[in-house]
């Protein structure tokens, strides 16, 4: 199955490239640009791609609002596509607020070529969050800087089993379903099982979220070791 996807960036250098690069796969298909989010969101629209590939810095509309425009639009649109944050370092809050608001990863730019096809691949997939290393890091960045967790998201946690509040304080310290499944000796597709009632019991979309939800509802805090 061929993985449909835009590319949203205002660099036309940058389009191009990583239209080059997916192009080139004979499993990816790049069927749209836009060099902003308003247009980024038409396009999206009209297209429908599995993967929308979205700049966070953007003249016209930013990266963040277009990102919630897709995840969450009018009624009658029923397309919703997965986004893929791309960022830098220096705008840590702007990801956040897109994971908050159903992105299901972030890519750094600067990341190499393997890593950018591989992401696209995975977040089509709807298997795992992006960098584990990198986002258990900028995540715990995010937490430290707010204010302490809300009531909300740690009396949800009472609804989950022992088992299934353990495999989602894995998820949030970046483990994959193989590591999991390694760290709590189970077979792969029990992990895969506990996972998706995770996430139906908190109503969580993905990984990503359920990341944040696990910050936010304290059961992983900044600086716990993974």
């Amino acid at each position: 199955m061929t993985i449909r996807v835009i590319i949203v960036d205002d660099q036309a250098m940058v389009r191009a490239g990583f239209a080059a690069l997916l192009s080139a796969q004979a499993d990816i298909d790049v069927v749209g640009e836009a060099p902003d989010g308003r247009q980024g969101v038409r396009v999206s629209r009209s297209t429908h791609p599995d993967v929308v590939l979205m700049d966070v810095r953007m003249p016209e509309m930013d990266g963040l609002t277009a990102a919630r425009e897709i995840l969450d639009p009018p009624p009658g649109v029923v397309h919703r596509p997965k986004v893929l944050m791309l960022t830098t370092f220096d705008i840590d809050d702007y990801v956040y607020e897109a994971l908050r608001a159903g992105a299901s990863g972030f890519l750094l730019k600067d990341a190499p070529p393997a890593d950018l096809i591989a992401a696209v691949r995975v977040v089509a997939s709807g298997e795992a969050l992006l960098a584990p290393s990198v986002t258990r890091r900028l995540i715990a960045d995010f937490v430290q800087q707010r204010p302490a967790p809300r009531k909300d998201p740690a009396l949800r946690l009472k609804g989950l089993t022992p088992r299934e509040t353990e495999v989602l304080e894995l998820i949030a310290r970046g483990l994959s379903n193989q590591e999991i499944a390694g760290h709590l000796v189970l077979a792969e597709q029990t992990v895969k099982t506990h996972i998706g009632r995770v996430l139906a019991k908190l109503d969580l979309r993905d990984r990503a979220q359920a990341v944040i939800f696990a910050y936010e509802a304290g059961l992983v805090r900044p600086g716990d070791s993974g």
